[in-house]
């Protein structure tokens, strides 16, 4: 159940104080990050780790002046590729082959599989579909920073264009996606903090086919 009590305590922070995570935290929530599940095993996305004050607030200049952009001690950007490709889907299969000891075609068929049924689907689907990868990644770290009692707040209000062209995604052929400024909430000045947590109830959330 402690799952369940870390994600009780959380909440989308509204006011940060500026303290600094630990590095073993960040590093932790992080690494939970990059164990999350993708589809085919190929993560098709990566994410930055901003804590440059001047880069914070130029991103918070096009993220509605949400001050937790600023209050924040780092904030993380998820961002996605912007298509498959044949080359991408065959260099991360490679990539697991190796590291799992076995021949470099090992996956040939499944890749071949994989993009013949990705490539008539087109660029915008590639990219929905990406994005969804990297929720699932998201989804985790959100969860491993209440574990550790850092406050997150989940983002999706910035100017994808702008936040791409500060961080230079086109040319690493990525998009943003959605950020999570981390950091500790400032009680006096989140109108938030202590409010009720309300959920659907199970009752009409969960529905059981038997």
């Amino acid at each position: 159940m402690a799952l369940n009590d870390d994600l009780q305590w959380r909440y989308a922070t509204k006011k940060m104080n500026g303290q600094k995570v630990p590095a073993e935290k960040l590093d932790y929530i992080l690494e939970a990050a990059r164990l999350a599940p993708s589809s085919s095993g190929l993560q098709p996305y990566r994410i930055f780790v901003i804590s440059d004050r001047s880069i914070l607030e130029k991103i918070r200049s096009f993220s509605f002046d949400q001050s937790q952009i600023t209050d924040c001690s780092h904030l993380l950007v998820w961002a996605a590729w912007d298509g498959y490709s044949e080359e991408r889907i065959s260099g991360e299969m490679l990539k697991t082959s190796r590291e799992r000891g076995l021949p470099d075609n090992a996956t040939e068929d499944y890749r071949k599989m994989l993009w013949g049924l990705y490539e008539p689907l087109g660029q915008q689907w590639h990219q929905v579909h990406s994005a969804k990868q990297a929720y699932i990644s998201f989804g985790l770290a959100i969860a491993a920073a209440a574990e550790q009692k850092v406050d997150a707040t989940p983002m999706e209000g910035f100017d994808p264009a702008k936040m791409d062209e500060l961080l230079g995604l086109e040319k690493l052929g990525l998009k943003s996606v959605v950020i999570m400024p981390l950091g500790y909430r400032d009680p006096e000045g989140d109108w938030l903090v202590n409010l009720k947590k309300v959920r659907v109830p199970k009752t009409e959330f969960v529905t059981e086919i038997a």
